[in-house]
């Protein structure tokens, strides 16, 4: 006796018969492999400095450079001593690095002088009349007064090296504190409070504002990123403000 799965066709067979298309046949034959000619060697693209680094296949950019990419958008900063080959990618490929992050709102700066790559949100605000709603990747946050002015006394000590001729400029715990100690009373905080200005100065370390010295804990280089945040004039202005705001809280002072 016959099988009846033998003489059933199966359901794929079926769906064959009735319509051939159902099912093609995705895969050449060997003698259809065979028959197909071999690409020599010179009919391959070239390969240049453009197509190693953009691969249609999958995705816009190369490994190394997507690598980079992330790096900027993860950080939000590059320093070129710290990160050499990543900088140089970014500055190399700049144009195809800026068209990228143009579809997400995001510009880049790049300070080949200074070794400094920074992400920043676009100031193109007329491309969004009435978005209320706007997308964002980098969120603004509103510092403290405490952590705005320990900016702009990082800032002043900066623009004072720089003028003075230094390529490094290095400040240490003592003399953040005693640059502080004027501002204090605005504050409420003490000289001796190094917890705070702890927390504060770990933050500007994460932001890439200032970098650790080696081989020294309470000493820290002002990264040029600081020109950046902090403009000279609006250094200026904000410093006159809160020179004027403590002379105030001195008089009442002195008048109780």
């Amino acid at each position: 006796m016959s099988n009846p799965s033998d003489q059933t066709p199966g359901f794929f067979d079926q769906l064959a018969a009735t319509d051939k298309r159902a099912v093609p046949d995705v895969f050449p034959s060997a003698n259809e492999l065979e028959a197909q000619p071999s690409r020599e060697a010179s009919e391959l693209p070239e390969e240049t400095e453009d197509n190693v680094e953009l691969t249609p296949q999958k995705g816009r950019f190369s490994p190394e450079l997507r690598r980079a990419l992330v790096e900027l958008m993860r950080t939000g900063v590059v320093l070129a001593n710290a990160k050499s080959q990543v900088f140089e990618l970014l500055c190399r490929y700049q144009s195809q690095v800026e068209d990228y992050l143009a579809d997400m709102y995001l510009r880049v700066l790049i300070d080949q002088a200074a070794g400094v790559v920074l992400l920043l949100q676009q100031q193109d605000e007329d491309d969004f009349e009435g978005e209320e709603d706007r997308s964002a990747l980098i969120s603004r946050r509103t510092l403290s007064l405490y952590d705005t002015l320990l900016l702009l006394v990082l800032r002043k000590h900066y623009q004072e090296r720089q003028v003075a001729g230094e390529q490094q400029v290095i400040i240490d715990m003592d003399r953040i504190e005693s640059q502080l100690t004027p501002f204090l009373p605005l504050t409420n905080s003490s000289r001796g409070d190094r917890r705070k200005l702890s927390g504060a100065i770990s933050k500007l370390k994460e932001k890439k504002l200032l970098s650790p010295v080696r081989g020294e804990e309470e000493r820290w280089e002002i990264t040029p990123v600081i020109r950046y945040v902090v403009n000279a004039e609006f250094l200026e202005r904000m410093l006159g403000e809160y020179e004027s705001l403590v002379g105030d809280l001195s008089g009442k002072d002195e008048a109780l």
